[in-house]
């Protein structure tokens, strides 16, 4: 390497650039400025350096995970858009470990990179007390997830309910390793889901009889669709036993699996934490359609 660096001074002085452009390259999570949501999207970048630069986003426009259609680099800034859906130009630049840009003027982020969640789910996890997060009598432990607005929830009859367009709430506790279990009703065609870590959401729609897809019941929303549709009838309630250790995902849906330890790669839609390696709250959606909870019960994990 020495030899060819006497050799070669000029193409040693060009390294530093190549590797600039290939800071790029991996997983983002980005902290949207000044939004009363709260969101958090997420940014895949492969090839950068190289002719085959291409990315995945969730974000605006849609908030699925969306192949992005049109992506270059211009000087220190990556640069991407949504022709089809008038959403963009996206820009952005790192900045030591940040990435930093926005979609001007509509909005500013704050990106870092997804850290590696060494924890499997490999048997060896002990369950703790499990932490009752509906008491079946008011909305105590819940919270607005949106700055502003009240908390459009209510509890009638042991059963927790939404108001038309009530927006999200979030638990107050925070969990990172758990087995959930959660009992749920939810109108045909109706829609909700339930964030876990506030990141990760597993979708709630009333799609009986319907093939499995990425939006579907049971689905981790836009990522991957569940083996099978194991959907009840509108009328009938409905239960999730969920296990989420690190990135590992587990669902079963009314006593079949659908989800067997498949890999979550990232944020998804609903996600309001952008920081994967720490604990996060339970989210429900409101704001989508009408459910009913009965029952949420949450079982922490340790070694």
């Amino acid at each position: 390497m020495r030899r060819f660096a006497r050799l070669f001074p000029a193409a040693v002085l060009a390294i530093p650039v190549a590797a600039g452009v290939q800071d790029f390259n991996g997983r983002w999570n980005l902290t949207l400025q000044g939004d009363p949501r709260g969101r958090a999207w997420w940014l895949e970048v492969e090839g950068a350096g190289t002719p085959n630069l291409r990315g995945k986003f969730v974000g605006a426009p849609g908030g699925q995970v969306d192949v992005i259609p049109k992506i270059s680099i211009d000087g220190e800034h990556l640069v991407w858009s949504f022709p089809d859906k008038k959403a963009g130009p996206y820009r952005a630049r790192v900045e030591g470990d940040r990435l930093v840009g926005g979609w001007e003027p509509r909005f500013r982020f704050v990106g870092r990179r997804a850290p590696v969640l060494k924890d499997r789910d490999d048997g060896g996890w002990k369950k703790g007390s499990p932490v009752e997060l509906f008491n079946g009598r008011d909305m105590t432990g819940w919270e607005c997830r949106v700055q502003g607005r009240s908390l459009d929830w209510y509890v009638e009859n042991g059963v927790m309910k939404n108001r038309d367009k009530a927006a999200d709430i979030t638990s107050v506790p925070k969990f990172f390793n758990f087995d959930l279990h959660i009992e749920y009703r939810v109108a045909r065609h109706s829609n909700s889901g339930v964030g876990l870590r506030a990141r990760y959401e597993v979708q709630i729609f009333g799609d009986y009889g319907e093939p499995p897809s990425g939006h579907g019941n049971g689905a981790l929303y836009s990522r991957i669709a569940p083996s099978v549709n194991a959907t009840r009838p509108p009328s009938e309630w409905q239960t999730f036993d969920i296990r989420l250790i690190g990135r590992q995902l587990t669902v079963v849906l009314n006593g079949k699996t659908i989800h067997d330890k498949v890999t979550v790669e990232g944020l998804t839609a609903m996600a309001t934490d952008p920081d994967e390696d720490k604990p996060g709250p339970l989210t429900l959606q409101g704001d989508h359609g009408p459910v009913e909870f009965r029952k949420i019960t949450v079982t922490p994990l340790s070694r």
